[in-house]
């Protein structure tokens, strides 16, 4: 009787591994389905980016260095023009943090759910966050499963890996192949399509309209000034317009 009990914990823990694994397996799928609808677009958005470092002088490996390294193409489009008009460094260098400023905000809103994780699995995952993983990790684990673990490490996986997998296989084609496709292709304009389907998507409340739609007048408005510094103002305008409407709202509210 007592060897049957001295089993029992086992054969749970084992069962529950199990059931763990195929919850996991299963959020895997999901994430997989949802950015597969996502990939055509990002191949294509990734084609761009990895024409534009070619275009801009940079060498074969400098263009894959920085297509593996950085991985962010809204940052890589936004300091590539900065660079080949000589623009300071430390204006491409604010640029480029700026542009990104949204992964850290993405990084805020998704880290509590993965602090059941080790420092450096936090980390690596960190690398992959993407646009993709705020569009719909959100909707399938929102605030209340906050403590929940379940499922989430497979649904991330699913949603980012694809994603990145994407990227890479059309910046680096667009870097083998950048002299290759001529311009009257209109592959740039697929790109701007491309990024749409995927911005789209994040749109999901009123605070991030008011964002995008101030950041699509400044942009427009303010083209004419010098190392493309309309974009930075473009995107902290924006930030700023979607945190004031959203601190609004959440007033309102309570």
């Amino acid at each position: 009787m007592q060897a049957t009990d001295s089993k029992a914990p086992d054969s749970i823990s084992a069962d529950e591994n199990r059931a763990a694994r195929a919850a996991e397996k299963s959020a895997f799928s999901e994430g997989l389905k949802l950015s597969a609808a996502t990939m055509p677009g990002i191949l294509a958005w990734g084609l761009v980016s990895g024409m534009a470092m070619v275009k801009s002088g940079l060498t074969l490996w400098q263009a894959l260095g920085m297509t593996f390294l950085v991985f962010a193409g809204s940052a890589q489009l936004a300091a590539l023009p900065l660079m080949m008009a000589n623009a300071p460094v430390m204006v491409v260098f604010a640029t480029a943090l700026v542009v990104n400023l949204r992964f850290v905000i993405f990084g805020a809103a998704l880290g509590p759910h993965f602090s059941h994780l080790s420092w450096y699995r936090r980390i690596w995952y960190g690398y992959f966050n993407a646009d993709i993983t705020m569009a719909f990790f959100p909707r399938r684990f929102p605030a209340e499963t906050l403590y929940q673990p379940q499922g989430k490490v497979g649904f991330f996986a699913g949603l980012c890996y694809p994603n990145w997998c994407a990227w890479q296989v059309g910046a680096v084609a667009g870097i083998l192949l950048a002299s290759q496709i001529p311009e009257s292709w209109g592959v740039g304009f697929a790109g701007t399509l491309a990024l749409l389907a995927i911005m789209i998507p994040l749109i999901i409340n009123v605070a991030a309209l008011g964002g995008v739609v101030v950041a699509s007048i400044v942009a427009v408005a303010a083209t004419g000034l010098p190392y493309r510094l309309g974009l930075l103002l473009a995107v902290v305008l924006g930030m700023v317009v979607a945190m004031l409407i959203d601190a609004f709202l959440g007033k309102k509210k309570a």
